[in-house]
C-alpha cells in the first residue's frame, strides 16, 4: 500500500494504490501562502483510508520550492566567487546584489595557480556582515578538481563569522560548468532553510499520526529522493509537479508509447514529452527564471494558463490574462475563467451552471455574443494558445540529443501522435486540442489525480557520485560522504565506471532495489594530475543512478494503468 501525494499551484492530489488499485482519492483547494497544511489535510484524508501498518512507503510532489524562487520569498544571499584567470563574473548577472569576487586560482587539473589573499578575505567577511548578511555561498572554478580555496575561506568564515550560514559550491555539485554551479548553490542555500522548517513540519505530523512509513520526495528528473537526504540539496525537487505527471502518464496508458504531456491545471498547462516510453530529459540542466543548474530535470515547459485563468475584454477583444485569482466564477469565483465557459457547453458538470452563464453573459454583452458563442470563443482562445505553446516547445524539444537519438530510430522526421491530457480540465480541453492538432487524444481514467498517482508510484531511486583519486588511492561519495580505498587499479575513465556500476549495485541491493534493475550513466569525467611535468595519478568524477520510473509491479496486469 503506497501513498502519492502532489501539492499543486491550485489542487492538492492524493491517492491510496494497493494492488494495482486505488482505494481512495482526494482533490482539495491549495492554500498558496500554507502549502503544508493542503498537504497534511490531503495526507489525514488518505491516512482514514488505508492500514496505517501496510502503507509501504509515502512519496510526495511539491510546489515548494517552485513557489519560493518564483514569489521571490527565498533568503538573501552573498555570493563570493574565485574565477580565476578568463571568466569575468561581471559578465553574468546571478540576480542578486551582493557579489564578491577574490583573487586566487585553480587550473583545470586542480593545482593552484594563484594562491589566495587574506586581507581581500579579511575585506570580504566585513563587508557582508556590515550588510547584515546570514548566508554566503563560496564557489570557485574548478573547486570540484580542486576545493582548497572553498574550505580556507568558509574556514575562516566560520573563526570569524560563526553566524553566517555557507556552502562550497563543490559539495553542492561537482559537474563543470562555473555559473552553473553558481546558480545551483544560491538556489541550493537560499531555499534550505524554509524547506527544513517544511520537512519538520510533515515529519512531525507523521509522528502525531502515528506512520513511521518511508517518506520520498519526487526530483525534477521523475526520481525519488529519502525525505531526510533532500535536506542537502532542496533545489533537486523543484519541477517535481511536472515530474509527477510525466509519470502519471507513464502509469496511465500502455507501455513503450509516444505521447505528448498536456497537464491542464487550474494556474499553468505544464507540457512534457515521453519518447517510447521514456521522458525525455533536459540535457543543459533545470532553468530556473532563464538561468541554468546542474538540477537534472525533464524537458519540460510551465504555460502560466490554465482553467481558472481570468478572462477580461479589452478594447473590444477577448482576452486570457497569464494570472489567476481564485476559483471559477461557478465555484464561487470573483472572475469569469475557462472552466465557465466548459461549463456552459457542457464539457464539464463541475460548478454552478446559472453562475457559469451569468459570467459569459457579463463577458458576452461586451462582444455581443450569447453566453454559448462566448464561451466557444474563450475555448477556441484557451485551445490555439495551448497548441501554439505545444508548437513552439517542439523547436525546443527537438534540439535536445535524446530526441535527435531517438528520431533516427524512426527512420524518418516524426512527431508523436499521441496527445495525452490530464489535471481537472484535461478531459473537456483535450478533445479540443487533439483535434486542432491532428492527433489522437486520450485522457485517461482518473486523469484528475493523474501527479498524486505518479508520485506515488516513482520508482525508489538511487544516484551516487563517486570520486576516485588514483594519487592517494582512495575514493569518496559525495551523496553519503563514505570514504574508502580503492578496491582496484584505475587506469582508464571505463575502470571507473565500471567500478561505480559494481559500487551502486552493492548500495541498491542493500536497499532492496530488484536485482534486474539496470543502472545508467549521468556523466563521466577525468583528469590528470600532474606535478613537476609528470602525471603522479588520476581524478574520476563518476556520476551513476538507477533510472527513474514507475513501478510496474504496482499496476494491473497488462500495464494499462491502475484500475
Amino acid at each position: 500500500m503506497i501513498i502519492g501525494i502532489d501539492v499543486g499551484g491550485t489542487y492538492t492530489d492524493g491517492v491510496v494504490i494497493d494492488k494495482g488499485e486505488i482505494l481512495d482519492k482526494v482533490k482539495i483547494p491549495t492554500k498558496p501562502e500554507d502549502l503544508l497544511s493542503s498537504l497534511l489535510e490531503a495526507l489525514e484524508q488518505l491516512i482514514k483510508a488505508s492500514s496505517k501498518s501496510e502503507i509501504e512507503r509515502i512519496v510526495l510532489s511539491t510546489t515548494l520550492i517552485t513557489n519560493l524562487i518564483a514569489t521571490k520569498q527565498i533568503e538573501p544571499v552573498a555570493l563570493v566567487l574565485i574565477p580565476g584567470p578568463g571568466i569575468n563574473p561581471a559578465f553574468y548577472n546571478f540576480g542578486v546584489p551582493d557579489v564578491y569576487v577574490l583573487s586566487g586560482a585553480i587550473d583545470y587539473r586542480g593545482r593552484e595557480i594563484e594562491p589566495l589573499k587574506e586581507k581581500e578575505i579579511q575585506e570580504c567577511v566585513e563587508a557582508i556582515r556590515s550588510r547584515g548578511i546570514k548566508r554566503v555561498a563560496v564557489v570557485g572554478k574548478f573547486s570540484q578538481r580542486n576545493n582548497t580555496h572553498e574550505r580556507t575561506v568558509a574556514e575562516y568564515f566560520a573563526k570569524n563569522a560563526p553566524e553566517i550560514r555557507l556552502v562550497m559550491g563543490h559539495k553542492v555539485s561537482s559537474r563543470l560548468n562555473f555559473p552553473r554551479r553558481v546558480v545551483t548553490s544560491l538556489l541550493t542555500l537560499a531555499t534550505q532553510e524554509k524547506y527544513q522548517n517544511f520537512y519538520l513540519q510533515v515529519k512531525k505530523a507523521l509522528e502525531e499520526e502515528k506512520v513511521d512509513a518511508p517518506i520520498y520526495i519526487l526530483k525534477a528528473d521523475g526520481g525519488t529522493l529519502p525525505f531526510e537526504q533532500s535536506l542537502k540539496k532542496p533545489v533537486e525537487t523543484i519541477f517535481s509537479g511536472p515530474a509527477a505527471s510525466t509519470l502519471g502518464v507513464l502509469a496511465l496508458t500502455p507501455p513503450e508509447q509516444t505521447s505528448i504531456v498536456l497537464d491542464v491545471g487550474g494556474t499553468t498547462t505544464d507540457l512534457a514529452l515521453i519518447l517510447s516510453g521514456k521522458p525525455l530529459l533536459a540535457s543543459r540542466g533545470a532553468c530556473v527564471d532563464s538561468y541554468l543548474t546542474h538540477v537534472r530535470a525533464f524537458a519540460t515547459k510551465s504555460v502560466p494558463l490554465g482553467g481558472d485563468s481570468v478572462i477580461e475584454v479589452r478594447n473590444g477583444n477577448l482576452e486570457i490574462l497569464q494570472q489567476r485569482e481564485g476559483p471559477a466564477y461557478c465555484l464561487g469565483g470573483p472572475q469569469p475563467t475557462p472552466t465557465d465557459a466548459m461549463r456552459v457547453v457542457g464539457l464539464t458538470h463541475i460548478g454552478d451552471l446559472r453562475k457559469a452563464r451569468e459570467a459569459l453573459t457579463k463577458i458576452g454583452n461586451e462582444l455581443h455574443l450569447s453566453p454559448e458563442k462566448t464561451a466557444e470563443l474563450i475555448l477556441e482562445n484557451v485551445t490555439r494558445k495551448i497548441v501554439a505553446e505545444i508548437q513552439k516547445m517542439f523547436l525546443a524539444w527537438e534540439q535536445e540529443p535524446a530526441y535527435r537519438v531517438w528520431e533516427l530510430l524512426q527512420e524518418k522526421k516524426v512527431r508523436p501522435q499521441n496527445i495525452v491530457g490530464i489535471g481537472a480540465a484535461a478531459p473537456a480541453l483535450i478533445p479540443l486540442i487533439g483535434k486542432k492538432m491532428g492527433c489522437q487524444a486520450v485522457a485517461p481514467p482518473h486523469a484528475e489525480v493523474a501527479n498524486a498517482i505518479g508520485a506515488a508510484l516513482a520508482k525508489v531511486t538511487l544516484c551516487r557520485t563517486y570520486h576516485f583519486d588514483t594519487h592517494r588511492n582512495f575514493y569518496f561519495v559525495e551523496e553519503s560522504g563514505v570514504q574508502e580505498k580503492l578496491p582496484k587499479r584505475l587506469s582508464f575513465l571505463s575502470d571507473a565506471e565500471e567500478l561505480a556500476f559494481s559500487l551502486l549495485k552493492k548500495e541498491g541491493q542493500e536497499l532492496g532495489i530488484p536485482s534486474d534493475e539496470k543502472p545508467e550513466l549521468v556523466y563521466s569525467e577525468m583528469f590528470n594530475m600532474v606535478r613537476g611535468w609528470r602525471t603522479i595519478g588520476r581524478l574520476f568524477d563518476v556520476c551513476v543512478q538507477f533510472p527513474p520510473g514507475i513501478l510496474r509491479s504496482h499496476l494491473q496486469r497488462g500495464d494499462s494503468g491502475v484500475s
